[in-house]
């Protein structure tokens, strides 16, 4: 996923579904001083049925995991979901240089500090 297909506000979020149930995806959030990192648990989610989108301090992922099924199903309790979670992200994110992976069934966001909201260390100057 490019960086600026993140950034770039979609109109075009997955399309809630009324037949299947919608949960949030667990999430690990770090921050350091040049980054916030958010790992998701979307097990089974393709890229092609996710979506990130951040907008004025509102970051929404949504996914849809798909189950094909094969033949009649005597028990089933795996089925298809909707994922989807908001979070209230700073306005010190730098969103031209965000980055999304999908691997294994996790999405690792990378969302970078400006450099303005890095700390950084200030030189006190000797009294006149």
């Amino acid at each position: 996923m490019s960086e600026t297909a993140i950034a770039t506000r979609k109109e075009s979020m997955p399309e809630k579904r009324a037949d299947i149930a919608t949960i949030a995806p667990v999430v690990d959030i770090h921050e350091n001083n040049e980054e916030i990192l958010l790992h998701a648990d979307m097990p089974g989610v393709v890229r092609e049925n996710l979506t990130v989108h951040i907008d004025n301090g509102t970051l929404d992922i949504s996914g849809i995991r798909e189950i094909k099924k094969h033949g009649a199903a005597d028990w089933e309790e795996f089925g298809d979901v909707e994922y989807r979670r908001t979070f209230s992200v700073p306005q010190t994110i730098d969103i031209e240089k965000i980055d999304a992976e999908l691997k294994n069934g996790v999405l690792e966001l990378r969302l970078p500090k400006s450099e303005a909201a890095k700390p950084r260390m200030i030189e006190i100057r000797k009294a006149a």
